[in-house]
């Protein structure tokens, strides 16, 4: 696809463990949002600040996120390939083929396959803005996920998740915080996305999905804190009167972004799903970009 100057394009997986233990996250960029290298270039070109970012929760846990130059993308209608890596779609299955060099303090080499089978793919589509500047499209809430990679322990069976994110603008010139999360359930999965936009209005929405694909608006919980941060980032999800959410497994702490597994209730049932809450205005502070670059390596060639 072809992404507009300014603009970006994400395609997320994530997947949990059936016992817990250990989780999984993956996503393919094209303008890559979080790169401090796309913000210094001006925005100007987002194919040449593209990557698979790979990051495992977990013992021997790694995080891997190289922004790479347009000689490393290919695209076709059904696969994505940036440099070592890519996300193919099988008509199935998705197909997501790793090898790549963690950061620090742990440099090592993350290889192996991630294969994520939807129940079915949606039709939802959901603008983000009222001008449609950001849209987020969830293409299987419901899924199972099977992780093999060359690594002890690194094998395992669990529930995934895989949506995508397009936009024309960078994040932080339309929003100030959001929180999503999607939490399995016993007749499908929820997806909550509440976030705070810069011109001060407020997205908040709670859809249900079935195995089958179809989905709904629902009424949600109310909105209920979780404990801050290790970087004291503020964090809320969705959760009945009464109860109490809290994390159960960190995943990605930073100082402006945090992703774990979140324990909370949804009309009367306990469910354990992934959650992340931003804070861009955080983002957007010159100080952060440089931090960033420490775990973001920046390469512009390659050969295929």
């Amino acid at each position: 696809m072809k992404v507009p100057a300014g603009g970006y394009a994400w395609w997320y997986v994530d997947g949990v463990s059936h016992d817990g233990e250990r989780a999984v996250s993956v996503i393919g960029f094209i303008g890559s949002v979080f790169s401090p290298w796309y913000a210094w270039s001006g925005r100007s070109r987002p194919d040449n600040h593209c990557c698979i970012n790979v990051a495992t929760y977990g013992k021997g846990g790694r995080f891997a996120m190289t922004d790479r130059g347009s000689a490393a993308l290919r695209q076709s209608k059904d696969c994505l390939q940036v440099g070592p890596s890519s996300m193919c779609w099988t008509g199935r299955d998705l197909v997501i083929n790793i090898n790549e060099v963690s950061s620090l303090p742990l440099i090592s080499r993350i290889r192996g396959q991630i294969i994520l089978s939807p129940s079915s793919i949606t039709k939802v589509e959901l603008p983000l803005t009222m001008g449609g500047e950001h849209i987020w499209r969830p293409f299987a809430p419901i899924a199972d996920i099977s992780v093999q990679l060359e690594a002890e322990g690194w094998q395992f069976r669990g529930h995934g998740y895989f949506d995508s994110n397009f936009g024309t603008r960078p994040l932080e010139k339309d929003f100030n915080t959001w929180n999503w999360a999607r939490y399995p359930t016993s007749n499908g999965a929820t997806c909550f996305y509440d976030a705070k936009r810069c011109d001060e209005t407020v997205l908040d929405t709670a859809i249900n999905f079935e195995p089958d694909g179809s989905a709904q608006h629902v009424a949600a919980p109310p909105l209920t804190p979780i404990r801050r941060t290790l970087w004291a980032l503020k964090r809320e999800t969705r959760a009945d009167h009464g109860t109490t959410p809290r994390q159960i497994k960190p995943m990605l702490d930073a100082p402006f972004y945090c992703r774990s597994v979140v324990e909370t209730h949804i009309n009367g049932e306990a469910t354990q799903g992934v959650h992340e809450a931003l804070d861009l205005r955080r983002y957007a502070n010159p100080f952060v970009k440089p931090m960033l670059a420490v775990r973001v390596p920046r390469r512009t060639k390659w050969e295929f």
